[in-house]
C-alpha cells in the first residue's frame, strides 16, 4: 500500500511537473470551464475587445493602402505624361482656389469686425476720400434758409474779392480790392484783426499794397497766405495775422492759391500762365510748371499731390500732376472760365462767363454734367446775355454744390448719381456781385463775399449792393441722425462710389 501510494504521489508530482495545458504528444488541452458563479474583469475584456478592434482596422487599413496603390499603379500605366501633367496642373489650381476663398473669407470676417467700430468707420471714410470714391448725400436734405437768418458782416470798403474759412470753422478770413484783410469770429461777428491796405510806394507797409485776388489757408489753420496784382504772395501766421514772408517770382497778377491738404505745400496760379510751387514752412521755391494759353483764373487742390486749375479763355481745365510732371487737359465750356473747385479727389465743378455749369471727372475729357444760362440771362431780347459765374463752391466729398454770379440770387445744387446730372434745389436771395463762396467743413453754413463789382473788373456796377460778407445757416430737413465717422461732418448717407 505504502508503495501504490508513494507510484501515486509520483505520478501525481510527475503530473505536476508537465507544462500547464499540455496533454500526452504536446498537444493543447482545452482550458477548463470556469465555475458559472467565478467573477469576470471587465477591464480585461475591454482590454481584448479594443486590441481586437484596433487589429482590425490596421488589417482594414492595410488593405485599403493595397488597393490605392494597385489603383494608383493602374492610372500610371494608363495614364500618358501630358495627362498626369494636367490633372496635377488641375489639382495645383484647385489648391490654390480654394486657399484664395479662405482668405478672402477670412480677411472680410476681419473688417467687418474692424469697420463696426468708429475708428475703423473713420479710416473707411479717409481711405475712400483719398481714393476719391467717398459721396455724403447731404443734398437731398437741404432746406431753403430764411432770408432773414442770413447774418451780413460790414467792414470792408470795397468789394470782396476772396474768402476762407479756418479748418475748425471758428473764424474767417477775407480780403478785398483795397487791398484791406479781416479776420472774422463766425459766432459773434466780430472782427478780431484788421489788415489795411495802402498805396504803392508808401514805405514799410505790413500789408497788401494792391488789389488782393485769392488766399488760402493750410489744413493744419497755421498758415494763411494771399496774392496780389503786385505779383506778391504774404504768408501770415493766422492766429496773429503777423506777417511771416513773401514769394515773389510771379510775372504778373497772383489769381489763385491753394495749399496740398495735410501738408504746408502750396500751388499758386498767376495771369502770367503759370503755377508755381513752394514750401511755405520753409520759405522755399519749388518749381514751375506751364501750359495754359490764357491767364489762369482759378486753382484749387486735396490731398493728392496734384492741383486743377480754370484757364480762362483758353477754354481749358487743366489737372497738374506735380510728380510726373505732367497735365491733363479738359474742353467743355464756351466762354472764359472763371472759377474752379474740386468736390472730391476724382470730381470737379467750374463755371464760366457764358453762364453754364459744368461737373467733371477726371477720367473723361468732357464734362460729365453741363447746365447752360444757370443763373439766367439779362437785357433785353436782341441784346440777352446770361449772367456771368463768379464763383462756384462745394461741400467736400458730397452731392452739394453752390454758385453765384450777379443775378440776385446764390444757388443750390444736387449732383446726381455718378456726378452726370446737375439738378438746381433752391435760390438764396443775394444783392451784388458774388466773388467768392465758401462751404463750412462741416456744411452748417455758407459763406458768400459780396462785392458791387466783380472781383477781376468793373463791367457793371451793383449800387444797391454792399460791400460784405454773408453767411447763409444752412439746415437739413427732418432724417434720421447718422452715426460713426460721419457725424464729424453733416450728417448724411454715405455712399461709395463705383469706379
Amino acid at each position: 500500500m505504502a508503495a501504490a501510494g508513494r507510484k501515486g504521489q509520483g505520478a501525481a508530482a510527475g503530473r505536476r511537473r508537465r507544462p500547464r495545458g499540455a496533454g500526452s504528444g504536446g498537444k493543447p488541452r482545452p482550458a477548463p470551464a470556469r465555475p458559472r458563479d467565478e467573477e469576470v474583469s471587465s477591464d480585461s475584456e475591454a482590454e481584448s475587445l479594443a486590441e481586437g478592434q484596433q487589429q482590425q482596422q490596421q488589417q482594414q487599413q492595410r488593405r485599403r493602402r493595397r488597393e490605392e496603390e494597385e489603383e494608383e499603379e493602374e492610372e500610371e500605366v494608363e495614364e500618358t505624361p501630358q495627362e498626369k501633367k494636367l490633372r496635377l496642373a488641375k489639382l495645383y489650381l484647385e489648391q490654390l482656389r480654394q486657399h484664395e476663398e479662405e482668405q478672402a473669407e477670412e480677411e472680410e470676417e476681419e473688417n467687418a469686425a474692424f469697420f463696426r467700430d468708429p475708428v475703423g468707420e473713420r479710416l473707411k471714410e479717409d481711405v475712400l476720400e483719398q481714393k476719391g470714391r467717398l459721396q455724403r448725400l447731404v443734398a437731398k436734405e437741404v432746406q431753403p434758409p430764411d432770408p432773414l437768418s442770413i447774418r451780413v458782416l460790414r467792414g470792408h470798403q470795397q468789394p470782396i474779392t476772396c474768402l476762407v474759412i479756418s479748418p475748425d470753422d471758428k473764424f474767417i478770413f477775407s480780403a478785398a480790392k483795397d487791398g484791406s484783410i479781416i479776420k472774422w469770429e463766425v459766432e459773434s461777428g466780430k472782427r478780431l484783426y484788421v489788415m489795411p491796405g495802402g498805396k504803392k510806394g508808401t514805405g514799410q507797409h505790413m500789408g497788401h499794397t494792391a488789389q488782393v485776388l485769392c488766399m488760402a489757408i493750410s489744413s493744419d489753420g497755421k498758415y494763411l497766405v494771399t496774392g496780389d496784382r503786385n505779383k506778391l504772395i504774404l504768408v501770415w501766421e493766422a492766429a496773429t495775422c503777423k506777417r511771416l514772408h513773401t514769394f515773389t517770382g510771379h510775372r504778373d497778377a497772383v489769381s489763385g492759391l491753394s495749399f496740398q491738404k495735410g501738408t504746408h505745400q502750396l500751388y499758386s496760379a498767376s495771369h502770367d500762365r503759370s503755377v508755381k510751387v513752394w514750401n511755405v514752412a520753409e520759405n522755399a521755391y519749388v518749381e514751375t510748371l506751364f501750359g495754359h494759353q490764357d491767364v489762369i483764373t482759378g486753382l484749387d487742390s486735396l490731398s493728392r499731390e496734384c492741383c486743377v486749375t480754370s484757364g480762362g479763355r483758353d477754354g481749358t481745365v487743366r489737372v497738374w500732376k506735380i510728380p510726373e510732371e505732367s497735365q491733363l487737359i479738359f474742353y467743355g465750356h464756351q466762354g472764359s472760365i472763371d472759377c474752379i473747385q474740386l468736390i472730391n479727389e476724382e470730381h470737379m465743378v467750374s463755371g464760366a462767363d457764358d453762364g453754364s455749369v459744368a461737373l467733371w471727372g477726371l477720367t473723361k475729357k468732357k464734362p460729365l454734367a453741363l447746365v447752360r444760362q444757370s443763373h439766367g440771362t439779362q437785357g433785353e431780347n436782341d441784346l440777352q446775355q446770361p449772367y456771368w459765374v463768379s464763383a462756384v463752391a462745394a461741400l467736400r466729398n458730397s452731392d452739394l454744390v453752390a454758385t453765384g454770379s450777379h443775378s440776385g440770387s446764390v444757388k443750390l445744387w444736387k449732383c446726381g448719381e455718378g456726378f452726370r446730372k446737375l439738378e438746381p434745389l433752391c435760390d438764396i436771395p443775394l444783392v451784388g456781385f458774388i466773388n467768392s463762396l465758401k462751404f463750412s467743413a462741416t456744411g452748417d453754413f455758407l459763406v458768400a463775399g459780396v462785392g458791387q463789382e466783380h472781383r477781376l473788373g468793373r463791367w457793371w456796377r451793383a449800387k444797391e449792393a454792399k460791400n460784405s460778407i454773408c453767411i447763409i445757416p444752412l439746415k437739413r430737413g427732418a432724417a434720421a441722425p447718422s452715426s460713426g465717422a460721419a457725424d464729424r461732418a453733416w450728417p448724411g448717407e454715405l455712399q461709395e462710389l463705383a469706379h
